[in-house]
């Protein structure tokens, strides 16, 4: 079990998990991926594709096809590492980048993580609102900062159990919401004539869909660390791809259509007042039950990556669940105030918070897959994870070079409403730092791993050829 049996509450942080408190199998990964999708913010990203990419229907649903399928490669790859390794996603960083190292990259990942928990936060306390008025404005936060906070306290099993239960239940809320779109759809859709195919909000729109699946990267193994070690790399691999596009994409597509078949700005409630009165309760609950689902994950996370730091400077230190659940109290009070002030101009600052997270996310994705796949090829010492004696060091500067220079190269092809890079702009606007992080990271880092091997096998070996003169 990942708690104990005098207790419902999870016990385990960082540490790996011991083969003995393993337990499920691949299939259960599904549920999870698929129903942090099932909410509002997964609709907004799609309304991009129509509104601030202005692409007719038809070329917003084909570019958030590509996007997803594209960015759930990399999710569902870390994904594979959980079972292999038995410990959180954000800790395997000091494989690549070193005990200290790894500091560099958890401090990013913990804004990311603070980021969605705002705008998702924001998006739950809407969609409430729609269904009790009295629960809007601050109050509305903070009963879904409360509610996100108790599942997280209970921890991983509580996690799974939830979306196993709630899977059909998203899955008729999607159906609901398609079906009546179509109904609402087949008397014409006025709104896409003005709409025309652009090169740059197809790319755009492209880039937004695959970031959103990568970014669900720093999240993966923390969902499939209990399950046995013997789990098969290849379902695992699957049931998170399919799992992560299943809930996306069809989110995102009734997004991208919703403006053009119902106006108004794309919002929830332009969505749910194309259903009839116990319909659109239903799916109410169900965008916000998701909606929770998702925030869960996005305080799950935090709460680990932050021990993980304070971790790195008490070596000797194992937390549990106490510590795990006061950080978790900390960052729910931190993104609650920080979403009371996020809430003004939702639209704008996520569409900046995207580009910020095509531009971080991508060399720290990249190095780890390359260390594990290829490097490592998936060999590693768990318990090395918490103790930089065992090997891994204190930095790797192969990894923090990489990231660092790689974060350079793309800053000229980044495009936001809030800087916008010479390339991008020569390119009249079109952001392709997902691309251009990907390539330069792969061919960096490894390319500097290898040269550092062949340098070291070279001081080994001159020792060895001298005494033998």
């Amino acid at each position: 079990m990942s708690s104990t049996n005098a207790s419902f509450i999870e016990d385990l942080t960082i540490q790996p998990v011991p083969e003995n408190r393993r337990k499920g199998t691949a299939r259960n990964l599904f549920p999870v991926w698929f129903g942090v999708n099932i909410m509002p913010l997964t609709l907004v990203t799609g309304v991009l594709g129509t509104t601030v990419y202005g692409l007719p229907p038809v070329w917003a649903v084909v570019a958030i096809l590509i996007g997803n399928l594209l960015g759930a490669v990399l999710m569902a790859l870390h994904s594979v590492q959980g079972s292999k390794l038995g410990v959180p996603q954000m800790i395997q960083a000091r494989a690549q980048f070193g005990m200290y190292g790894a500091l560099l990259v958890l401090g990013v990942v913990i804004l990311v993580y603070f980021g969605f928990l705002a705008s998702i936060l924001v998006l739950a306390r809407d969609t409430l609102a729609i269904l009790i008025p009295s629960f809007g404005g601050t109050f509305g936060l903070v009963v879904c900062a409360v509610l996100t906070l108790a599942a997280v306290v209970v921890g991983y099993d509580f996690i799974h159990r939830a979306n196993r239960i709630l899977l059909g239940l998203f899955g008729i809320a999607v159906l609901l919401l398609a079906v009546f779109l179509i109904i609402h759809a087949s008397g014409g859709t006025a709104g896409s004539a003005d709409l025309h195919f652009n090169g740059i909000g197809f790319m755009g729109m492209i880039s937004a869909a695959a970031v959103w699946q990568i970014a669900y990267a720093p999240y993966v193994s923390d969902y499939s660390r209990y399950l046995p070690s013997g789990t098969s790399s290849r379902p695992a691999f699957w049931y998170t791809y399919l799992g992560c596009v299943a809930g996306a994409i069809p989110m995102m597509v009734l997004g991208a259509l919703l403006v053009v078949v119902a106006g108004g700005d794309g919002s929830v409630a332009d969505m749910v007042s194309l259903l009839p009165g116990p319909a659109k309760v239903f799916v109410l609950i169900m965008l916000f039950l998701g909606a929770i689902d998702a925030a869960v994950i996005n305080l799950y996370g935090p709460s680990l990556t932050v021990l993980t730091m304070i971790q790195t400077f008490k070596p000797t230190w194992v937390p549990r669940a106490l510590a795990r659940n006061v950080i978790a109290v900390l960052v729910a009070i931190v993104t609650t105030v920080v979403a009371a002030g996020f809430a003004s101009d939702f639209l704008n600052s996520y569409l900046g918070f995207i580009t910020f997270l095509m531009t971080l996310l991508i060399p720290w994705s990249i190095i780890n897959l390359v260390d594990y796949y290829i490097i490592k090829k998936g060999v590693y010492d768990p318990a090395a994870f918490i103790d930089s004696s065992r090997g891994y060091g204190n930095v790797n500067i192969p990894a923090v070079a990489t990231y660092i220079v790689t974060f350079l190269i793309e800053l000229p092809f980044a495009s936001s409403p809030f800087y916008v890079g010479t390339v991008a702009a020569w390119l009249d606007g079109v952001d392709l730092t997902w691309l251009v992080g990907s390539v330069v990271s792969f061919v960096l880092y490894l390319g500097l791993m290898r040269l550092t091997a062949s340098r070291r096998v070279n001081r080994e070996a001159a020792p060895a050829a001298t005494a033998s003169v």
